[in-house]
């Protein structure tokens, strides 16, 4: 590594003395710090957060050395603990610092000459004789002891936050949430904290109970435990838990008998936080907030469906005579079908797999509504599928938490059912990747009169939170689907559609020949598949298709870690792509330079840079510590604190590419990828590929993955809209 790169080494445990405070955020906690080590002459800068700090305090720290490129060394901190200082110089540093109201140092000096080691206790148990101290009149003593118990409260607050293991920016927000009396709050109920600080989930809260002695059967510890069942289920893609299934991994996971869970469940019940129902006549619990949304959204979905839709009957055959000679798009017979129903119902569902014209479709019913007075409105769920949307029809489509108009500080939508859109019909893309809870957000905001378009591949990997949009609203038989099958794009012999449908089918992918647009290598060994991926992708990809490897080719993967996982392919491919790109910057054990292509882990609203979206590194600048990135045209900074919602994109998650087209991808399927090996993450990988498809596997993973069905997510949304038919039900909001 260069040493103009910042570089991670071993992790060590250092203490000392705060010299001097070089910078420190009161709202982050974010700290540079001068300090002296113990028994050495020359201070170190260590870097790390902590909520409270002052010169002279001792210090200790663990964490890593590592090389700043405009710095130079320093000591990067993950834990600081502090205390009083117990040397006479830093004492007198630590009163002069003005900590202590009253305080300067010609009196710090005199205090300390005083009183020695003892000055804390005199301050503390006997302050009065303070007044024996040259320039401490009575007005200055009570400044002096008001600041000092200030103080001391404060301080005590920190080290016994630093006694549950709570520290650094986590002290700062669970502070700043309770105030002084976090303390109080942290005995009575440390489970509090994972509904009131983001970082904090059940096993840390856990932890600090044993610390608190907090007995192991305690009820609020019980309905912790169940309810962070309920949530880690939701992560996993399902609304409910049957009530059995709760049970059994609530009780393995609080390591109590079985009769405190169900009690637990049932005063959970009774007292509205948690909903019990009924789904395929089996008992089950939903979170509360989850039980609602999908009620409320069934209902919105179902009045929506209500009445006409919002344009005068249409002239079929004039109108598609019009299309032919005007706007040039001739619909075969089963598009034509497909757009009668469209024109005809308010609510309607499109899919079907790649090539098939859903986008053709799309395009030929706004041309028919633009000569009507339609305001149409194009979204999709994320930054790379709004942009293709808007390429592929001319309409400026945008994100759904664009078009709703999300704010990062009240974390409402500007757009709900008070507030709703301007808009005739509303086309939503990429409907496979809708979640829930977004989806309910999105209904909220639609007018009544207005029509819906849901177009999607319902075959392809579900949304990430919670819920099955697509599936259910197909599957409940309540709203017209159009299902396109009659393949156009690319060719009726692309061996990349023919293999998507043959692994939808759950048949293996077809031999290639010398012209296939579809590759797939067969390999014994992961270390042997991942030699293959990066001279494919750095030598003989580019060579034979003369392309950029950087810009046009895309290695998906089934995971994250793993020898196949993204972070070592990404390792592997820069070091192959761009390791001689220069100044490097190092973050979390990732090396970022100029050239790099990176992806966007989370959404940022003040940057408008979104989870998923891919961006190309333009410069570095490590004067001012700040990178800049080209996302499509435009240029987005970024603080090198910032480092951590970004990733190298060399390499991503298949689940990470929905939405996106490439002009190659290479993909790697091994058994190291066991547990998610389903036809449906085959599927959308193989999918994302417009001109060339490179499938590397062992046989029997991928053999594995085309037969295996993907597990159904518990959801009610198909029941509800089933039964809002037939009886009507009015639902309530939440």
């Amino acid at each position: 590594m260069p040493n103009n790169a910042l570089e991670l080494q071993e992790t060590t445990r250092l203490t000392g003395f705060v010299e001097r405070i070089i910078f420190h955020s009161t709202e982050s906690g974010y700290c540079v710090l001068s300090v002296r080590l113990e028994e050495e002459s020359n201070n170190i800068c260590v870097v790390g957060t902590t909520l409270h700090v002052q010169e002279g305090f001792q210090i200790e720290c663990k964490g890593e050395w590592i090389q700043h490129a405009v710095h130079g060394k320093q000591f990067k901190a993950f834990y600081l603990a502090f205390s009083e200082p117990n040397h006479l110089k830093d004492i007198e540093k630590y009163l002069s610092s003005g900590v202590i109201k009253g305080v300067g140092p010609h009196v710090a000096k005199i205090m300390t000459n005083a009183f020695g080691r003892d000055i804390f206790d005199v301050m503390t148990h006997e302050p009065k004789r303070l007044l024996e101290v040259e320039g401490i009149g009575g007005k200055r003593l009570q400044a002096i002891l008001s600041s000092w118990s200030n103080h001391g409260h404060h301080r005590h607050i920190m080290i016994a936050l630093q006694s549950y293991g709570i520290q650094g920016s986590r002290a700062a927000q669970v502070y700043k949430c309770y105030g002084d009396d976090v303390l109080q709050y942290i005995q009575e109920n440390p489970y509090r904290l994972i509904a009131d600080i983001d970082s904090i989930g059940f096993k840390t809260a856990d932890d600090i109970a044993k610390k608190t002695n907090i007995s192991h059967d305690a009820a609020f510890r019980v309905q912790a435990g169940i309810h962070y069942v309920l949530t880690t289920c939701s992560n996993q893609g399902h609304c409910a838990v049957k009530i059995e299934q709760l049970i059994e991994k609530s009780a393995e996971l609080l390591k109590v008998p079985v009769d405190l869970v169900q009690s637990a469940i049932t005063h959970e019940i009774n007292a509205s936080h948690l909903i019990s129902n009924q789904i395929d006549g089996e008992t089950v619990v939903f979170l509360k907030h989850l039980f609602y949304s999908e009620a409320c959204l069934a209902q919105n979905l179902f009045d929506l469906m209500q009445g006409r839709p919002p344009w005068d009957a249409f002239d079929i055959p004039a109108s598609f005579a019009w299309l032919e000679k005007q706007a040039h798009l001739i619909p075969s017979a089963s598009q034509k079908e497909a757009l009668m129903t469209l024109l005809s119902e308010k609510v309607c569902i499109v899919t079907g797999g790649p090539g098939v014209g859903k986008t053709t479709i799309i395009n030929s019913l706004l041309k028919l509504l633009s000569q009507k007075s339609i305001t149409p409105m194009l979204c999709a769920p994320t930054g790379r599928a709004a942009k293709r949307l808007s390429e592929a029809t001319g309409y400026t489509a945008k994100t759904i938490h664009r078009l709703l108009e999300f704010s990062p500080i009240t974390l409402q939508f500007k757009h709900d059912e008070s507030n709703v859109l301007t808009l005739d019909i509303l086309i939503v893309d990429e409907a496979s990747m809708l979640d829930m809870l977004l989806m309910h957000h999105l209904l909220k905001a639609i007018p009544k009169h207005a029509a819906l378009i849901l177009v999607g591949d319902v075959d392809q990997l579900p949304s990430v939170g919670a819920g099955q949009i697509l599936r259910d609203c197909i599957e409940s038989n309540v709203i017209k689907t159009v299902r396109l099958t009659e393949t156009f794009r690319q060719g009726k012999d692309s061996q990349i559609i023919l293999n998507a449908n043959r692994i939808n089918q759950g048949y293996m992918p077809l031999k290639h020949n010398k012209t296939s647009d579809f590759y797939t290598l067969y390999l014994d060994d992961p270390d042997e598949i991942k030699e293959k991926i990066c001279d494919l992708v750095a030598r003989r990809l580019p060579n034979y298709l003369q392309l950029d490897p950087i810009q046009h080719i895309q290695v998906l993967t089934p995971v994250r870690r793993g020898s196949l996982g993204s972070l070592a392919l990404n390792l592997a491919l820069k070091n192959r792509l761009n390791s001689q790109s220069f100044p490097q910057i190092t973050k979390s054990g990732m090396t970022f330079s100029p050239g790099d292509k990176v992806i966007q882990t989370v959404n940022n609203y003040d940057k408008e840079v979104f989870n998923g979206d891919i961006g190309f590194i333009d410069q570095i600048d490590t004067e001012v510590r700040k990178l800049l990135i080209l996302f499509d045209d435009r240029l987005v900074s970024y603080e090198f604190n910032e480092l951590n919602e970004l990733s190298l994109a060399y390499a991503i998650s298949i689940h990470k590419s929905q939405g996106s087209e490439y002009p190659v991808v290479v993909i790697p399927f091994c058994m190291q990828h066991y547990s998610l090996l389903k036809k449906n993450l085959v599927y959308t990988g193989v999918t994302r590929g417009k001109r060339l498809v490179v499938v590397l596997a062992q046989k029997k993973a991928l053999a594995m993955a085309v037969y295996q069905e993907s597990d159904r997510r518990l959801t009610k949304l198909k029941q509800h809209l089933y039964q809002l038919t037939a009886d009507e039900t009015v639902v309530g909001d939440v």
